[in-house]
């Protein structure tokens, strides 16, 4: 990829879309940010509005209202659009509504010429990954998902109140689907270089495996929590697609728990893209790291695969 200019062409500019874009602009992710949008008078409005602010942020970035001629020669195209998720409404209930919106957008973006990396957060974002990569034909390390991505921030905020450690030194992930069957496999969890099985079993009388499990299921429940409360999430979401971006543009060789194409790993089919920690380079989604799974998280992810297969061939193409 080449990092002259660094060109990030976003489609759809609703809150998420906008998060990501107020985000890239106060960290200058890139050097020229496209707005695309079935909105245009919304989408032209949301880059004068970043424009306005330009005078107060450490960029030069270019921003503007484009359509998808831009894709052209953008190195990412960022997916946000889709229907959003209403109160009670599970993310795979958005599958079909949000099929249809993306048969609008991937092929109009490929037929400009675009060969750069496909970046797609719209939910069920699995899913959709999966249905942009069916949609694109472009290679599957060059078509991600945000996946679990925001889910591990979360869990790693929470260990990290729960055990008072710098959540950055929680190294826990969050695995599986983006949604109601995703879980933690705590026999991969670390705080700072101890396992976090072991810290708990050595604190008996300060730490207990049921308060992580309210971790766990306070993470899987938190964008109902949040939506209940305010209708959408959107800030963290928005953060967790500017860190993926930097990491490509950085060739950083970062590990997220993208949604990523499965490739044999833990002895399941090729087809399915599911949040697991995999290396992001400039190339896209370089190589999935293969977990040491305990035979209990083996089958929650392999009924978390399912899941996902099952409702991808639900869809009406």
């Amino acid at each position: 990829m080449a990092n002259i200019n660094r060109k990030v062409v976003l489609i759809g500019t609703g809150m998420v879309g906008m998060s990501f874009a107020y985000a890239a602009l106060n960290q200058s992710i890139c050097d020229e940010l496209v707005l695309i949008d079935l909105n245009d008078v919304r989408a032209k409005g949301e880059a004068m509005d970043l424009n306005h602010g330009l005078a107060f942020s450490n960029s030069s970035m270019k921003i503007y209202f484009g359509d998808y001629s831009d894709c052209s020669n953008a190195d990412i195209a960022v997916i946000c659009a889709g229907v959003n998720q209403k109160p009670g409404e599970t993310r795979l209930q958005l599958l079909q509504r949000n099929t249809t919106v993306f048969k609008s957008i991937v092929p109009r973006v490929v037929s400009s010429g675009f060969e750069g990396i496909f970046l797609v957060a719209t939910n069920p974002v699995d899913i959709m990954t999966r249905v942009t990569y069916e949609l694109s034909g472009f290679n599957a390390a060059k078509v991600i998902g945000t996946g679990t991505t925001l889910d591990t921030a979360r869990l790693r905020y929470l260990l990290g109140t729960y055990f008072e450690i710098d959540p950055r030194h929680m190294h826990a992930y969050v695995i599986g689907e983006h949604g109601d069957s995703e879980f933690v496999p705590w026999s991969q969890a670390l705080a700072a270089v101890q396992p976090i099985k072991e810290l708990v079993e050595s604190n008996p009388d300060r730490y207990c495996m049921d308060d992580l499990e309210k971790i766990s299921a306070d993470v899987r429940t938190a964008a109902y929590e949040i939506i209940k409360a305010k209708g959408s999430t959107y800030y963290g979401i928005g953060m967790a697609i500017c860190r993926i971006v930097r990491a490509i543009f950085n060739n950083e060789n970062s590990v997220f728990t993208c949604s990523v194409r499965l490739r044999g790993e833990y002895g399941l089919r090729k087809d399915v893209f599911i949040g697991n920690p995999c290396i992001i380079n400039n190339g896209g989604a370089n190589r999935i790291l293969e977990l040491n799974l305990t035979d209990d998280e083996l089958e929650k992810l392999k009924s978390s695969y399912e899941i996902l297969n099952d409702n991808f061939h639900s869809i009406e193409f």
